[in-house]
């Protein structure tokens, strides 16, 4: 583009000297209108093209969508904080286990009957029968169970950390580790401890959570 208008600039002058090979005056004048037309289209497209080159160079100042993970978190993690400082459950753990028990709040128990924990059944609640992976004895198996029915999410994470404050029926302090670990790692190790899950690899996915998404951060607060 610069090097056009360049041999345009030079054809303008070679004009104005009145060099253009012995033509007439008046088609001088013709064609010095038409050069000057097409310098000024030519300037005008090279300052745009300056322009879109310089606005292509500039970062974005759009701010990518939230992932379903990242929306989960924030949905979760003001009651995790809560109960972290009136039940002692790591807020970490709670929102760990969610998301793992859950599939991000997307299991068919978690988004139509809101146990985002896997909490199974008993005599005095209301509750739902599911197919569910059991590891016994080696392998992974389907079996039925009943599972609890809650009316809410938050309801739900309420009723997680009552049952790690007050343990089970047959023992109470099946869960005491799990509050009084010093981190998210014993915590977790501790919940498997107590067989919370038959997973033999849960306290590694749920730490693999923790530190993904920095769910510490909010061990602090």
């Amino acid at each position: 583009m610069i090097k056009l208008i360049q041999t345009m600039s030079k054809t303008f002058l070679l004009l104005k000297r009145g060099s253009i090979y012995g033509q007439k005056k008046e088609n001088n004048v013709k064609v010095i209108t038409a050069l000057c037309i097409i310098l000024t289209i030519a300037s005008l497209v090279t300052i745009k093209l300056v322009q879109l080159n310089t606005n292509i160079n500039q970062p974005s100042t759009h701010k990518p969508a939230k992932s379903q993970h990242e929306v989960f978190i924030e949905e979760v993690a003001p009651t995790a904080v809560q109960i972290q400082k009136q039940d002692h459950v790591p807020a970490s753990i709670s929102i760990a286990q969610a998301a793992l028990e859950s599939n991000w709040g997307t299991s068919k128990l978690a988004a139509d009957y809101n146990n985002l924990y896997g909490v199974k059944g008993s005599a005095e609640t209301k509750n739902i029968e599911l197919p569910t992976k059991e590891f016994v004895h080696g392998e992974w198996k389907t079996v039925q169970a009943s599972f609890r029915w809650y009316d809410s999410w938050n309801q739900s994470m309420w009723a997680h950390a009552t049952l790690l404050v007050n343990g089970t029926t047959d023992n109470s302090n099946r869960y005491t580790s799990v509050l009084q670990s010093n981190d998210y790692h014993g915590a977790a190790k501790a919940l498997v401890a107590g067989g919370y899950a038959t997973d033999p690899q849960y306290a590694e996915k749920l730490i693999e959570i923790i530190e993904t998404y920095h769910l510490d951060k909010y061990d602090k607060q």
